[in-house]
């Protein structure tokens, strides 16, 4: 066997193992930001990331579902360039009793359209609440992601404490017991500094999907190297 088929073989062989590696890097999936707050927290914003894990398809669609057995009050969208937020009341079952009165609705479902998140990019959607419940330790926002070529992701699975995380995890906050009765939430630049290293954690894997493309044209290419100098070994 020369010297080239071997080299080839390596490099090939290099590539599998980095594909198969960085696989698992790459992952990445509809999260919500900060991942935690304080029960009962008021007047905080949580951002919903976005990416696109497709190579050939872009996002067209987002929906997002608040849980109303532990409702979020005073929901607002804010507005995102390029996007068309249509925002849904449900009826609680069981209203909530606040300060200013009893709440009967809620915002249950928040559904995004009209825009286009690219391959390889994430677009972030903020959404202001007035004030969290404090009768749970978490809140699950189960969010499909719909992309130009009709597939639909449901990031819809939650894990059980303790178990490791699913394939389609939806996004949740952990709500943290109140720091001395306050209850308020977690401070906005502590929020923008979990915000900013989630977007390095996302660039990161977008950067390894990447990679991965490159590494597989590489072993192709030397594949294809090997073949044409075996072909003009033969003919000679």
């Amino acid at each position: 066997m020369s010297a080239i088929p071997r080299r080839a073989g390596a490099v090939i062989a290099l590539a599998a193992v980095g594909v198969l590696t960085a696989a698992g890097a790459a992952s990445a999936h509809v999260t919500v930001h900060p991942e935690s707050y304080a029960r009962g927290a008021t007047d905080g914003t949580l951002t919903f990331r976005v990416p696109d894990e497709e190579d050939s398809a872009s996002t067209t669609k987002i929906q997002i579902f608040l849980p109303t057995d532990h409702p979020l009050l005073g929901v607002l969208v804010a507005p995102r360039d390029g996007w068309t937020a249509k925002v849904t009341d449900t009826r609680l079952r069981t209203p909530v009793t606040t300060d200013d009165g009893t709440v009967t609705d809620a915002v249950s479902e928040i559904t995004w359209t009209g825009g286009k998140i690219g391959a390889g990019q994430y677009e972030d959607f903020d959404v202001a609440f007035g004030q969290l419940p404090d009768d749970t330790g978490r809140l699950a926002f189960k969010a499909l992601q719909t992309y130009s070529d009709g597939k639909t992701v449901r990031w819809i699975e939650e894990a059980a404490q303790g178990d490791e995380e699913p394939e389609n995890p939806a996004p949740v906050v952990k709500l943290t017991a109140k720091k001395g009765g306050g209850g308020t939430a977690a401070t906005p630049a502590k929020a923008q500094e979990a915000v900013a290293r989630s977007s390095d954690s996302t660039a990161r894997g977008l950067g390894v999907a990447g990679l991965i493309v490159g590494v597989l044209g590489l072993a192709a290419a030397a594949f294809a190297l090997v073949r044409t100098r075996s072909a003009g070994s033969r003919d000679a």
